[in-house]
């Protein structure tokens, strides 16, 4: 999507009324999750977020509805939530 779309986009339900610190909260918080699966989250002026992986692909991601489903394609696999590792890295064990 181009950065025009982006800013023409409704917001997603868990952003709206939400401020620029929300969402750095909530970026921080995603790649705590993402980082596991070899991708990052970039906020680009709070108006679309940017996934990238190791190699250096990316997508631009408009709410957090799409973002699974980029992240699974730009990863090339399906990812599950509720991996055991995954769990117990945010758990801190």
């Amino acid at each position: 999507m181009c950065a025009l779309c982006g800013v023409l986009l409704t917001s997603h339900w868990a952003e709206r009324d939400s401020g620029r610190r929300e969402r750095v909260f909530r970026v921080r918080l995603l790649n705590r999750v993402l980082s596991h699966f070899g991708l990052e989250l970039g906020d680009w002026g709070g108006r679309v977020y940017v996934l990238r992986d190791r190699k250096g692909k990316t997508a631009v991601v408009g709410d957090l509805g799409g973002l699974w489903t980029a992240a699974e394609a730009l990863a090339g696999r399906p990812l599950d939530p509720l991996d055991a590792d995954l769990v117990a890295a945010l758990r801190g064990g």
